[in-house]
């Protein structure tokens, strides 16, 4: 069952077992703050996108935001990714032309977007060290979902929260935490995507130009469907959040959830009456070779609240200037 959906009833009776999560999580990152259990830092920033919920809050876009600025910058940018769902353990990179089966979906959505270099693997500190060996050129590094991987140590934490906020305040089983709500004071920030919270930063996700997925210079405004029911199909941690962003931008559509990273079948999106489909970008790299021509796909992007590019150089100037130290 979903931790975000848990009955009341359910939750009290998981208590316990959420008690013991909560004993082990603390005892991991003390130990990792003691240096009792190993972890590496790279030697260049590290800046961490991650959240403290299970499921997706909007992580990849804050990613991919973070990359194309530093890109203004003049920066060298890398992301660092687990690739969930891939078939691999070793560090690899993934590229636009990758399966997402061997390297996950969502790094090959980010090396599509960012222009970077993108890798994967398991052990975080061990995909960093492969990376730099082969783009000595990169002078940043952004871990993607890594806020609770201690095993490569950073210099700048941020954590996402989106519109389902801390759901019930519970860690797992319980509830959809994977570390105590007192973990976001320890943080150098929290992005807010699309829910008012106390010192966040806002952030909100835009789209609303759709491109065919069997023609990628076939693209059309949410307007051009007006009058249309479409198929919605997201195979993500939080559905709802595209499904609503579809009717906000005036798509009148009929939803079909799936679980996050799903492995679709290409039957699985056949519903009898012809009608267009749209999908999000993480699902359809994974559909790209089953692609049909009223198939199309929303990217989004996110819009950062003004005063947090110059939060995050500041931030970065002042690790350079430790480590020159």
């Amino acid at each position: 069952m979903d931790p975000w959906r848990r009955p009341a009833a359910l939750a009290w009776l998981l208590w316990p077992a959420s008690l013991a999560f909560r004993a082990v999580v603390a005892a991991r990152r003390m130990l990792y703050a003691l240096r009792l259990l190993k972890s590496a830092h790279p030697g260049v920033p590290v800046i961490v996108v991650g959240n403290i919920t299970v499921g997706g809050s909007g992580k990849t876009p804050l990613v991919l935001w973070i990359a194309e600025f530093l890109r203004r910058q003049g920066r060298s940018p890398a992301i660092v990714s687990r690739g969930y769902g891939s078939v691999g353990a070793g560090p690899r990179e993934a590229a636009m032309v990758s399966e997402p089966a061997e390297v996950g979906d969502e790094p090959v959505v980010m090396a599509r977007r960012s222009g970077c270099p993108v890798w994967v693997g398991e052990d975080r500190a061990a995909v960093a060290r492969a990376l730099l060996e082969r783009h000595r050129e990169v002078d940043v590094l952004i871990l993607d979902d890594g806020l609770q991987h201690y095993a490569l140590r950073r210099d700048i934490e941020i954590a996402v929260l989106d519109s389902r906020g801390l759901g019930n305040g519970r860690l797992l089983p319980a509830g959809p935490l994977r570390e105590p709500a007192s973990r976001l004071r320890s943080v150098d920030a929290v992005v807010a995507n699309g829910l008012e919270w106390p010192g966040a930063f806002a952030m909100r996700l835009e789209g609303s130009l759709l491109h065919r997925m069997t023609d990628a210079n076939d693209r059309r405004p949410a307007s051009a469907f007006a009058g249309e029911t479409l198929h919605a199909v997201a195979g993500i941690g939080n559905p709802e959040r595209f499904f609503l962003h579809l009717r906000a931008i005036g798509l009148r559509i009929e939803p079909h959830a799936f679980p996050d990273h799903h492995a679709f079948r290409p039957e699985e999106l056949v519903f009898g009456d012809g009608r267009a489909l749209v999908m999000t970008e993480k699902d359809a790299v994974k559909l790209r070779r089953a692609a049909q021509p009223h198939w199309w796909v929303l990217p989004v992007s996110a819009e950062l609240a003004p005063r947090f590019p110059e939060w995050l150089l500041r931030k970065l100037n002042e690790c350079s200037r430790s480590k020159a130290a």
